[in-house]
C-alpha cells in the first residue's frame, strides 16, 4: 500500500478515537454507495454526522481541510441521502471536516470543523 494510504488510514483511526473521545457514536466506518464514500458517520445530540477525514504530512500545499472541494462535498452528498433513505433517519444532519497534520517528530494537530459544509 502506498504511503499515502498508510497516512490516511492512520488518520482515519486518529478521527474515530478523538470524536469517541467527545462522546461520539461511531457508526460506520468508510461507508460507500457507488463511488461515493463517507470516511465516519457518527451520531451526537440526536444529530447524524457526515465526517471527511484529511490527513497530510505538511502544509506545503494547503491546510487538509481546503482539500474538501465541491466534487468532494457532492460525492458526500450523494452518499448521505442513500444512509438517510436507509436508516430512516429523521432528525437533523451535519457535515464535519476532521483535519490532521503530522509534523517532522511523527506528532499531529487536530482541527475539527463541525458544520464545515452544506452541500449543493
Amino acid at each position: 500500500m502506498a504511503l499515502h494510504n498508510d497516512l490516511g488510514l492512520e488518520g482515519e483511526k486518529i478521527a474515530k478515537g478523538y470524536l469517541e473521545q467527545r462522546g461520539y457514536e461511531i457508526l460506520e466506518e468508510n461507508w460507500a454507495f457507488g463511488k461515493a464514500e463517507i470516511d465516519l458517520i457518527a451520531y451526537s445530540h440526536k444529530k447524524l454526522i457526515f465526517v471527511e477525514v484529511k490527513t497530510r504530512s505538511n502544509i506545503s500545499f494547503g491546510m487538509p481541510e481546503d482539500f474538501v472541494d465541491l466534487a468532494k462535498q457532492k460525492q458526500m452528498e450523494i452518499a448521505a441521502n442513500e444512509y438517510i433513505e436507509l436508516m430512516d433517519h429523521q432528525g437533523e444532519i451535519r457535515f464535519d471536516i476532521v483535519a490532521i497534520v503530522f509534523d517532522k517528530q511523527n506528532k499531529y494537530t487536530i482541527n475539527h470543523i463541525e458544520d464545515a459544509f452544506w452541500p449543493y
